[in-house]
């Protein structure tokens, strides 16, 4: 009986994760067919369970106004929570809205803060965005060095923004700045690529 037990609570603990992985599956199939209803349905579920790629799918349909009504405070409340669980495109939406303004007070240094994290974490969007606001000096002090840095590394990510950003910030940089920024794509990549 002993046995039957544990092989009954390894089987439901097993099959645990992939039955929320199945939710989660079913709410992006349905998002990318524009059924918004059970995207909508299955992202409650697993936000429910705290599950921040639940919570990331709610806040992109208020981000979005898909199947919703647009509603930039609850995408921030819904980024919020699957950010702060290490989601790495919640945290660039996050930062996004911080950079924005939008459902919630524009604050450039949070939004730096996330994008930040985010690019830490690998997301594609994070490195030209972080590079945009050292370019304009927004949220920092206009640095190429660093703009030039982040654009590349979103370069390195297969970002053609990113590229002709980092093309565009490199014909105002002496040599000494540009080999400056290499040996810090460097160390980032060192520090942050496994």
């Amino acid at each position: 009986m002993k046995y039957f037990l544990c092989l009954l609570t390894t089987l439901i603990i097993g099959t645990m994760p992939s039955l929320a992985f199945a939710d989660y599956e079913k709410g992006t199939a349905a998002f990318e067919q524009s059924d918004y209803e059970t995207a909508l349905k299955e992202f409650k579920i697993l936000a429910k369970q705290k599950d921040p790629r639940g919570q990331y799918g709610l806040g992109l349909l208020y981000d979005l106004g898909a199947g919703v009504p647009e509603d930039y405070k609850e995408a921030f409340k819904w980024y919020r929570l699957a950010a702060q669980q290490g989601h790495a495109d919640a945290q660039n939406n996050l930062a996004t809205l911080y950079e924005e303004g939008e459902g919630v007070e524009r604050d450039s240094r949070e939004a730096i803060k996330w994008y930040e994290l985010a690019a830490q974490q690998g997301n594609f969007d994070a490195p030209n965005n972080l590079g945009t606001m050292y370019l304009k000096g927004i949220g920092a002090v206009r640095n190429y060095v660093t703009a030039y840095m982040w654009f590349h590394l979103g370069e390195m990510k297969g970002d053609k923004g990113a590229k002709n950003n980092r093309k565009f910030v490199e014909t105002r940089m002496n040599p000494a700045e540009i080999a400056e920024a290499n040996k810090r794509v460097s160390e980032w990549m060192q520090k942050y690529v496994k």
